[in-house]
């Protein structure tokens, strides 16, 4: 249940949300940032908080999170210029760059993100061991968008040589990890696949039981999440906010609350060409 003054802080911001969202300019010393949703609204507002406050102080400017419904959101509203900074999906990177013309530039990403990976989860009892037990099941991703709860599983999946579409009974879409996590726990399906590292605070944080529900298969590691920015933004504002993510420091009180909110040991720089296999991946699977 949500709190009061959680409910009333999300009020406020989704609110911010629909006054943000107007052409931007730099002269403002306002920087919007937004991300995908891939948890619960609540939880990504707890998630960046602490960051957004570090990187207002940080740049001396003002800072304003705005979260959005979906994927595809967060997608339209860095490649139009509606945000500034955005926190993207490896797969959201690439149809960002996509959608602009090559115009989205990352330019740091948790450490984490050299090698992640998916998960695919089963109550214990369902007798889905392996990919292939998977055939003729209810099974679910996240976001059609995501990474971690649909590309990379598909990919996986189509290697195997398992086509979702004619071997699955149905094919559902959860529209976020902790809600996937929520439809194999209920029984709505019987098999799904999401990020690790969610599935990880989850089983940390005691949210579910791995005596009921628990992975079966773990996909190879793949690059994935980044903050990216437009390349219409300045370079040496971008610049700036790429050292601010760098330094964030865990020996500190504030780096350690930022990168464990965050789920990192640190933020590294990345580069476009650390993503041309998920446009691979996109293209094979048929999702590009």
């Amino acid at each position: 249940m949500i709190s009061f003054s959680a409910s009333r802080t999300l009020k406020a911001l989704l609110t911010c949300a629909v006054v943000a969202f107007g052409p931007l300019s730099h002269a403002q010393q306002v920087l919007r940032v937004t991300t995908i949703p891939e948890e619960a609204a609540t939880e990504q507002i707890r998630k960046f908080g602490p960051i957004t406050a570090y990187l207002e102080k940080t740049l001396g400017m003002k800072v304003e999170f705005t979260p959005v419904s979906d994927y595809p959101a967060a997608v339209e509203a860095l490649v139009n210029r509606k945000v500034d900074l955005a926190w993207l999906g490896g797969f959201t990177h690439v149809q960002a760059q996509l959608r602009s013309g090559g115009k989205i530039i990352p330019i740091a990403q948790r450490e984490e993100d050299t090698k992640f990976q998916s998960v695919f989860i089963a109550k214990t009892d369902s007798g889905i061991k392996t990919l292939a037990d998977m055939k003729g099941k209810q099974v679910s991703f996240g976001s059609q968008s995501s990474t971690s709860g649909h590309l990379m599983p598909r990919a996986n999946l189509l290697q195997a040589g398992i086509d979702p579409e004619k071997d699955f009974r149905r094919v559902a879409y959860s529209g976020a990890h902790d809600a996937t996590i929520a439809s194999v726990v209920s029984g709505k399906v019987d098999a799904a696949a999401l990020d690790i590292t969610v599935w990880r605070k989850f089983v940390a944080e005691g949210k579910v039981d791995t005596k009921a529900v628990d992975v079966f298969y773990t996909t190879p590691p793949f690059f994935n999440y980044n903050w990216s920015v437009h390349a219409d933004m300045p370079a040496d504002l971008r610049e700036r906010i790429k050292k601010a993510l760098l330094d964030i420091d865990p020996a500190t009180p504030q780096g350690k609350e930022i990168l464990q909110l965050n789920r990192a040991t640190r933020y590294i720089p990345t580069s476009p060409e650390n993503y041309k296999a998920l446009e691979a991946a996109g293209r094979s699977a048929g999702l590009i």
